[in-house]
């Protein structure tokens, strides 16, 4: 395998978000909208302010990254819960808007009008991670404009040496329910075809935070499946292997809203399958059970939840990630396959 050259700035700040092993154990906690809508729920419909989403982000911040490589975090809520992480957590910060454009089906992403990745780097971000919805069987001229979207923030990533986490999520409203059947066997894909996409080197991205390419709900044989069949568990592993093959660029899995539980066996399912993914960034796995807690009893019962249930769930996931994953520079053949410019 020829050498990779990767410049130092990217080298050394993706090293910060894993850990000694090149591994990315990285929690997530930069949902905004969805965030605040399930703190509303939970209470009744009440609303929720600023200052109590800044709360719960700094209280699993607080908690959680003693037990992770990198917390990701939303310069909008979450920049004062940089003050209580672990030392020597690393952090990424999200430029994205919440949410997309429901003017029509394309979702059309945009960013946060008053950030730029200067300034996410100056407020302390190490890596810059960007959603991105993707129908790959939308017309041409929507995804050529997501991917000149996608361009562009990598072009800016590169100028500031900071790396890349793209996250793109599949769609395609014509299939109904993104949980049903028909969803979950077109899943597989739509997953590979945005693995393969984005790798490629004109979009800058170092690092692909994707979702699993398959719904464990109908995968026979696992502890969710529900009876109806999209994939036994040996073509599920070889889907997993499928999406894997043609990623140019680390990659790493998202929770996706799954349970803690559903989420270990996902991540299992991919190490049984040989995938060589390089860790997770997981967020409402590890913490959503803690919304209920917050919303009726406030910041310190949020704090004391994290401390048994959080700290239970997050723990359960490294040794699943100690067992499976791989560290990131293992992508490229190892650390002394990488040229560090």
């Amino acid at each position: 395998m020829a050498k990779v050259k990767i410049s130092r700035g990217k080298f050394e700040r993706i090293n910060r978000c894993a850990d000694e092993r090149g591994v990315i154990a990285a929690a997530a906690m930069d949902q905004r909208g969805s965030l605040q809508k399930a703190i509303s729920k939970a209470r009744g419909g009440a609303p929720v302010s600023a200052e109590e989403m800044t709360q719960f982000k700094t209280a699993v911040t607080k908690v959680l990254t003693r037990h992770a490589s990198a917390i990701l975090l939303d310069p909008e809520y979450g920049l004062p819960a940089l003050e209580v992480r672990a030392p020597g957590t690393g952090v990424l910060l999200a430029y994205e808007k919440t949410g997309y454009d429901t003017s029509d089906d394309s979702r059309m992403p945009d960013l946060l009008p008053e950030w730029s990745v200067r300034r996410l780097v100056a407020a302390g971000a190490d890596a810059i991670k960007v959603l991105l919805y993707y129908n790959p069987s939308h017309p041409p001229r929507i995804n050529r404009a997501k991917q000149a979207f996608i361009e562009r923030i990598g072009s800016e990533c590169k100028a500031e040496d900071v790396p890349f986490f793209l996250e793109p999520i599949c769609y395609n409203d014509a299939l109904g329910d993104p949980k049903g059947l028909e969803f979950a066997k077109a899943k597989p894909s739509m997953v590979k075809a945005y693995m393969a996409e984005f790798s490629k080197p004109e979009y800058g991205v170092d690092v692909l935070k994707v979702e699993a390419p398959v719904n464990m709900d109908y995968v026979e044989g696992t502890s969710t499946f529900k009876g109806v069949k999209a994939y036994s568990r040996a073509e599920a592993m070889e889907l997993f292997r499928e999406a894997a093959s043609v990623s140019q660029k680390p990659f790493i899995y998202l929770s996706a809203g799954v349970s803690d539980d559903v989420f270990r066996e996902t991540l299992a399912l991919a190490a049984e399958a040989g995938t060589p993914f390089s860790g997770v960034l997981c967020g409402r796995a590890t913490w959503q059970d803690g919304i209920p807690v917050f919303a009726a009893s406030g910041y310190d019962a949020l704090i004391e939840w994290l401390e048994d249930r959080g700290v239970k769930n997050i723990t359960a996931l490294n040794q699943v990630l100690a067992k499976g994953a791989k560290p990131w520079w293992d992508f490229y053949g190892g650390k002394e396959n990488i040229e560090v410019v």
